[in-house]
Order: C-alpha cells, then sequence, then structure tokens
C-alpha cells in the first residue's frame, strides 16, 4: 500500500516528487478521485479547497473527479473511485468522514483497493488512515465538532497518529509547546508536521518528507 499524508496538500516539489514517485507513472497519465466529504460539513470559506483542486489541476492529471462518498450511493461512487489511479481525501471534519467511511462501505473497500491505488490524505483525509482519531486530543487542538460521532478509531493503515497544521496560524493551539505537554498524556507515537510537510509510507516503510517543519513524539 501507497501513501502520502500530508497536513496542507500538496504545496511544494518535494511532495509533488514523492506522489510522481509513488504513482509510478506520469501525472498526464492519471486519474484522480478528489473525495471532499470531509469538508462538507464546514461551514465557512473553502478558499483552502478551491486550492488544493487547483494545484491538483495544475499538476496535470488526465481526469479529476470529484467523488462525495456522503452524497451519492456505492452503485454511483464505486466505479468512479475503481477508475482512479489516486484517492485524493480532502480536509476538514475528521470525525465526519470516518463516519462515512465506514457507512458508506468504502472502509471495507479501501484494502483491496489499495493494492493497485496511492491515497493522499489532506488533514482530515491523514488523520483517518492512522489507528486512532484521538478524539479528545482532535478537540482541543483543532476545536473540531465531534457532534454525534462517538468512534475513536480510525483506518488503522499506519501505527503512528498524525497531528497536521503545526505552527499554522488558523490553529494556534498546534504548536510544539502544547504538543510537548500532550505528549505526556499519552504513549501512542505521534508526528506534527507543518504543511509543507508530508509523511511517505510504503508498504509498510515510512519516509519523511518536508521543506518545512516537522516534530516526532513518544
Amino acid at each position: 500500500m501507497k501513501f502520502l499524508l500530508t497536513s496542507g496538500g500538496i504545496t511544494n516539489k518535494s511532495m509533488s516528487d514523492a506522489l510522481l514517485e509513488l504513482a509510478g507513472r506520469p501525472f498526464s497519465e492519471l486519474n484522480l478521485a478528489f473525495i471532499p466529504t470531509a469538508s462538507t460539513v464546514e461551514s465557512g470559506d473553502k478558499d483552502w479547497l478551491i486550492d488544493d483542486l487547483v494545484v491538483c489541476k495544475n499538476l496535470g492529471f488526465k481526469a479529476i473527479d470529484i467523488v462525495d462518498i456522503s452524497a451519492i450511493p456505492k452503485e454511483l461512487w464505486f466505479p468512479r473511485l475503481q477508475g482512479a489511479d489516486i484517492l485524493f481525501f480532502e480536509g476538514g471534519n475528521t470525525f465526519h468522514l470516518m463516519y462515512w467511511i465506514e457507512k458508506s462501505g468504502l472502509k471495507e473497500l479501501l484494502p483491496e483497493m489499495l493494492k493497485t491505488k496511492v491515497f493522499v490524505g489532506v488533514s482530515a483525509g491523514s488523520m483517518v488512515a492512522c489507528k486512532s482519531l484521538d478524539m479528545s486530543t482532535s478537540e482541543r487542538l483543532y476545536s473540531e465538532n465531534i457532534g454525534e460521532h462517538k468512534k475513536d478509531e480510525g483506518l488503522g493503515f499506519v501505527d503512528f497518529l498524525i497531528r497536521p497544521h503545526l505552527n499554522s496560524p488558523y490553529f494556534p493551539n498546534v504548536n510544539l509547546k502544547n504538543l510537548e505537554e500532550l505528549s505526556k498524556e499519552f504513549s501512542d507515537t505521534f508526528y506534527a508536521i507543518d504543511d509543507n510537510t508530508a509523511i511517505k509510507v510504503v508498504d509498510g516503510k515510512m519516509e519523511i518528507i518536508s521543506e518545512g517543519v516537522w516534530k516526532k513524539f513518544n
């Protein structure tokens, strides 16, 4: 399985080069499925989502499909994801995204799909790939609205946790001092990554791709 787990999307050449390596073919030959589900429950300006779509367009993919697994039935979204080479899980609300990955039935299908596709995560899209959503910490760091979603289990594709948006002005609680204190409260390994950093994982082997700042805790 191949993953590129980012904080703020494909924000620099190191990340785009890493994605190209994971895909194994030029972007012009690849289809990308952009999954905006995590964002649909979030109110306010969506310029960040538009920026991510523009980046994908500028990379020159053969085709970009937008597939919201919470808005259409499986018989519509499944063949569209099957036809994609890259599954791009956009950011937003982690718990909303995980809820729909489970409710839609995608959770059971992903292990087989990811034998031939690349998983790209942005923020929430990266966090759901981890073994846990770490509900209490997400509330404190990101002020996420959990709502009715009470399950804390992630997809478990990687055995560490991710704390995106390190040092971002939009998430003032996500700084090294706060994260150092949080690391004392539980023993799980987690990576704090800024918006110029990604984690590449190939068959369980991980590599940090960064033109920014990151730190491993525990």
